[in-house]
């Protein structure tokens, strides 16, 4: 006889979960504990192991799609055999595999229940329109969901056990628009102030939009940037620098033509922080664990690309052993690759330190999101001319922020401090830097 795998129901407050990714197909064998498909809460992504054995008969819900906990997913069993009465939306099987008894024990257990009102041995369904909502017995989520709408409780066609109003019944009534009880209503037409009339104002039929689902490489960038936010303590140091230096440098190297001219801004501060990070090795690293983290030997890269794909970051392996010409030439050959969506995979990874530009979009501040295991990203931004005082007269410098966003669990805030002062004094001595 054919088997039901159902939804797990992934902690006790989870209601609906989505489908991830099938890794098995209709018609492959499955043994008991094969991980059948992947499946996302708000918080977390899971895999469902199989809890039967024989053939994947039939798949009831899809990729992207959200389903109820405890609800029918798929069937399993043996070549032939009859699934009908499996199937979430079939009509004929038993109320404590119906979709909407499912939905109640999922509710029931996934939440302790508001002791208002009647106790459970003489419960009775809250039917009066003019009933008090403190007297209406009401699931926590229900009862979150009414008091966030403005909508009265007591309104809800109750459909849980013992005749428990939960959230479903309120987004029904949400939908009817009848939201206020009778008694309600006039105790709050009485208090309400004159209301203006909005004249020949007209909602459009249709508000127009259009549904894109997340790519493979978006989903991974979003896994990574949770990931990423969920396990460290971050946090981000804003600065500034004088770039008269490296704007005068790459006027000089670019009117200069030859292979030169083609050196940017952007490689003269991948170079200055490739050397000022050696001298800095809790920057220049990865946490491997809560408690350790890894320094390395040489500086490798990670540069920030924007790609039709997503956000990608190849690496620029001992990037402190490199000349400013040739990291310029590979970080322009690893960004053409990137956004050519040929690029190895091996390049992909490996990094110990990014550094992200978004000064080209005239962003003035942001706050860099690390890539683990890294303790470290900087952030570059654009150029803002500022005011000084020189010899007691005002005059205008260009002015390039830097944001560094670390690890606090692996860096402390004076060491990120230093690192960043040193990182400035080389950018705005870069040509000593050069001779070094």
């Amino acid at each position: 006889m054919a088997s039901a795998v159902v939804m797990p129901q992934a902690g006790i407050t989870v209601e609906t979960c989505i489908i991830g990714k099938w890794e098995k197909e209709i018609g492959d064998r499955v043994e008991i504990g094969d991980i059948l498909f992947s499946y996302e809460t708000d918080k977390a992504t899971f895999e469902c192991e199989s809890t039967a054995e024989g053939e994947l008969l039939e798949i009831f819900f899809h990729e992207g799609e959200e389903v109820p906990v405890l609800v029918n997913v798929c069937a399993i069993g043996e070549k032939g055999e009859d699934v009908s009465s499996l199937r979430p939306d079939a009509t004929d099987k038993s109320e404590a595999t119906s979709p909407t008894a499912v939905s109640d024990v999922a509710e029931s257990s996934s939440a302790k229940e508001v002791p208002v009102g009647e106790s459970p041995d003489g419960e009775t369904p809250a039917s009066s329109a003019d009933t008090d909502p403190e007297t209406v017995k009401i699931s926590p989520r229900a009862k979150n969901l009414a008091e966030r709408s403005g909508v009265d409780p007591a309104m809800a066609a109750p459909t849980g056990p013992y005749g428990r109003v939960i959230e479903r019944d309120v987004r029904t009534l949400l939908e009817s628009g009848e939201t206020l009880a009778p008694s309600h209503k006039k105790a709050k037409e009485a208090h309400a102030a004159p209301e203006a009339t909005a004249v020949g104002i007209t909602p459009p039929e249709s508000l127009g939009y259009t549904d894109v689902e997340f790519s493979g490489i978006r989903r991974l960038i979003a896994e990574g940037m949770h990931k990423s936010l969920s396990t460290m303590a971050q946090l981000t140091h804003h600065h500034s620098f004088d770039a008269t230096e490296i704007l005068n440098y790459r006027k000089k190297i670019k009117g200069n033509g030859g292979d030169t001219a083609a050196i940017t801004i952007t490689d003269m501060i991948l170079f200055a922080v490739s050397r000022t990070l050696v001298n800095h090795p809790d920057l220049n690293a990865n946490r491997i664990t809560e408690n350790s983290i890894r320094h390395f030997d040489h500086v490798h890269l990670g540069l920030a690309v924007d790609t039709e794909r997503g956000l990608m970051v190849p690496t620029i392996f001992n990037a402190d052993l490199k000349s400013l010409l040739e990291l310029s030439n590979e970080a322009k050959s690893l960004a053409t690759a990137a956004r050519s969506g040929r690029i190895n995979p091996d390049l992909l990874q490996g990094g110990t330190f990014t550094v992200s530009n978004l000064g080209s979009l005239g962003v003035e501040s942001f706050t860099p999101v690390i890539n683990p295991p890294q303790t470290g990203i900087l952030g570059v931004c654009s150029v803002i001319d500022r005011v000084r005082e020189v010899e007691g007269k005002l005059t205008t410098y260009p002015a390039m922020g830097l944001s560094l966003t670390y690890d606090h669990m692996a860096v402390d805030g004076a060491p990120a401090a230093r690192f960043m002062a040193e990182l400035i004094y080389n950018l705005e001595n870069f040509t000593l830097l050069l001779a070094k």
